[in-house]
């Protein structure tokens, strides 16, 4: 396995290529009781739902959210199977998935917690001057057979096409190529890929590393510890 922040890095350079002046903004919560009581090994990732005002949302955020997950030292289920399954037992869309039982899901799966998630900003809005490329994406993570909150968390990442350099002709310049490579290529989907890694990789430190990484029973039993002293 990679080292620990290896995905989280990769993200912050995928984002640094593409943009000149990043902005981004995230939430951290206390690590709860219950991911510690519970102690997830496998992780059922749900397609995101799209709360954007843009399409392609859900699978452009779904694609990379099992990566950070996995070196984050979970076994997470394969996303374009659980799309698969679910679409061929009638569920068409992401809200229909949503609404499955906790029962059922362990059912078919049987993992040890679920992830909902949903997209609530996507896409890139334009002015005369510039471009802004923003993803925002919101996770919760609950135990799949007691529907107990085990972790939550945010990630917001925006990128601009204004560096804020050369003047009025470089914003002017910067605008233009930034709309003509977003129409050729667009970078929503990368700027999600860091958001996710930001929001579920191991620089987060409320959702603790699972059994499968390295320093799991260091990390793991460090927090368990601390938690014993609160209480």
């Amino acid at each position: 396995m990679r080292s620990g922040g290896h995905w989280a890095a990769k993200a912050l350079l995928a984002v640094s290529a593409l943009v000149a002046m990043p902005a981004c903004a995230g939430t951290k919560t206390e690590i709860l009781p219950a991911l510690l009581e519970r102690a997830p090994r496998s992780i059922l990732v749900l397609p995101p739902l799209d709360e954007s005002i843009e399409t392609g949302a859900t699978y452009g955020a779904y694609a990379s959210v099992a990566p950070p997950l996995i070196e984050l030292g979970y076994y997470v289920f394969p996303p374009a199977l659980v799309d698969t399954v679910m679409r061929e037992n009638g569920l068409p869309d992401p809200f229909d998935m949503h609404q499955v039982p906790l029962a059922k899901l362990r059912e078919v799966f049987d993992p040890d917690a679920v992830m909902y998630m949903k997209v609530t900003d996507w896409g890139t809005s334009y002015q005369v001057l510039n471009s802004v490329t923003r993803i925002s994406i919101e996770a919760r993570l609950v135990d799949a057979e007691t529907g107990a909150l085990l972790w939550q968390g945010s990630r917001t990442l925006s990128q601009n096409s204004n560096s804020g350099g050369g003047g009025l002709a470089g914003m002017l310049i910067g605008a233009v190529v930034n709309q003509v490579a977003t129409s050729i290529s667009d970078p929503s989907r990368g700027i999600a890929r860091a958001a996710n890694g930001l929001m579920l990789g191991p620089g987060n430190s409320s959702l603790l590393v699972g059994p499968y990484h390295p320093k799991y029973a260091e990390i793991f039993g460090a927090a368990v510890a601390e938690q014993q002293v609160i209480q």
